[in-house]
């Protein structure tokens, strides 16, 4: 892994060079449909796959894994040897949408009918021509990408750490190496971030805290709900535990009333957000929460919600979204999403795909139907700008994670910042205490006695 580079910024240089929009379309827009080129390519629906066809709309419009398919070698990545996988199937599938929704000539829409084989074959749910949730099918594609991509070729058997909430950000990262040692991938790279969950018993006080890693957010939606805020707000309001509900406190050694609490401590470069309208009833019948949710177009800043010391800033820019319109028992996916290449935001209906204005309000908020429609929301986390683009489409850089490079770890990004002090080794190993240095921003990382297990604590240095 040392060899490897540290970020994709090659690739989508690669990709960005090769990739050659019409020249009729290149900075304007069409009168006329759109030119099949560029990502501006529809699906055929093969039978209710609307909720696939949005989803996938979105997922090729994510740049960087894009980027991946089109400009990396990903066959060589492929884990032939992981059971929870398709032993390469799915990702290839995948990438063979991607390169005719990108590079095909001539063709207005695709059919993604191997794609949707590939995938029943590893989720028999999908099979047939039942109508189902995009969030779901979101889901199942990325968690069967990873497997197939998974650079861990060994799983080992870790046991989750139980923390006491004294030192958090050294137990974060502590976490964060425990899950790379199971997980590698580009799935990882782009979308993984880290919870923090905490449990506090209301008869003796003891304080138990879990990190477990997330791929998207699911934020509850009440008719209290009108920003995005509202919903992220509820996602992390304290809630108690009683009754059948209640928490087995180690230290009580019972079940007991206790406090939860969950907190996003840190966030990945790409932020999938799926708002949860749909619900059931006791007596199982689905029923859709029709609410408009505002959300902002550019510069989502999440800096109040996360807890961890170290990161970026995490500030957020819309590139897609897919949308639910009718009901829980009968409704159409559609996706929107801005092309890398002219800037313009395009809508794809199924086999359709059609220039639109997106237009904000005074405070920035996406404005008309895509308030109630908006369901499954994709961020970009701003970093800076895309080197070839047509037009400066801002994005941000990609860390390769794998447990060798920890200078790329999320906890490890700073804005500015040159030293990182460790100051607590963990593993009980006498692994030597070490400073990480910084040189110029994009310098190689030093590293003078790092161990393999080595941990360091977040905290500037000058």
């Amino acid at each position: 892994e040392q060899h490897k580079a540290s970020t994709y910024e090659h690739v989508n240089q690669i990709v960005n060079a090769g990739i050659v929009p019409p020249p009729e379309t290149r900075g304007q827009a069409s009168a006329a449909a759109p030119a099949p080129a560029a990502g501006r390519v529809g699906l055929s629906n093969l039978g209710n796959t609307c909720f696939l066809n949005s989803s996938v709309q979105c997922l090729s419009n994510t740049i960087p894994l894009t980027d991946y398919f089109l400009g990396y070698d990903y066959r060589s990545e492929i884990n032939h040897d992981n059971f929870l996988g398709s032993k390469g199937a799915l990702a290839s599938s995948y990438a063979e949408v991607v390169k005719h929704l990108w590079l095909g000539q001539g063709a207005q829409h695709y059919s993604p009918g191997r794609f949707k084989s590939s995938l029943a074959k590893f989720a028999p749910q999908f099979d047939g021509s039942q109508q189902h949730d995009a969030q779901e099918l979101l889901a199942y594609l990325l968690d069967g990408m990873h497997e197939d991509l998974n650079r861990v070729k060994s799983k080992p058997y870790i046991e989750d750490d139980d923390c006491d909430g004294s030192n958090d950000d050294v137990d974060a990262i502590a976490a964060w190496s425990n899950y790379l040692r199971r997980d590698q991938s580009i799935v990882v790279d782009l979308f993984q971030g880290q919870l923090r969950s905490r449990m506090t018993c209301l008869s003796c006080g003891k304080v138990s805290v879990k990190f477990d890693s997330f791929m998207y957010l699911s934020l509850p939606v009440t008719a209290d709900c009108r920003t995005l805020d509202d919903c992220l707000g509820l996602f992390c309001e304290e809630e108690y535990l009683s009754g059948d509900d209640a928490w087995y406190c180690p230290r009580c050694k019972c079940h007991v009333d206790a406090a939860k609490k969950m907190d996003l401590f840190m966030l990945p470069p790409i932020l999938i957000v799926h708002l949860k309208r749909f619900e059931f009833s006791e007596s199982g019948r689905r029923s859709k929460i029709e609410r408009d949710i505002s959300y902002p177009l550019s510069e989502w800043d999440l800096s109040s919600s996360k807890k961890g010391e170290g990161g970026l800033r995490p500030v957020y820019d819309l590139y897609a979204a897919c949308h639910h319109s009718g009901t829980a028992g009968g409704g159409h996916y559609t996706a929107t999403a801005v092309n890398r290449f002219d800037g313009r935001w395009y809508r794809f209906n199924d086999s359709s795909c059609r220039s639109v204005d997106v237009d904000v309000d005074g405070d920035g908020m996406v404005r008309g139907e895509g308030r109630r429609t908006a369901y499954c929301l994709f961020y970009n986390r701003v970093e800076g700008s895309t080197r070839g683009s047509g037009n400066g489409t801002k994005t941000t850089v990609i860390r390769r994670q794998s447990t060798s490079r920890p200078e790329l770890w999320p906890h490890l990004q700073r804005d500015q910042m040159r030293v990182w002090t460790s100051v607590k080794p963990f593993g009980g190993g006498g692994v030597p205490e070490v400073d990480y240095y910084f040189g110029e921003e994009g310098a190689d990382f030093d590293d003078g006695a790092r161990g393999p297990r080595q941990l360091t604590r977040i905290s500037e240095g000058g």
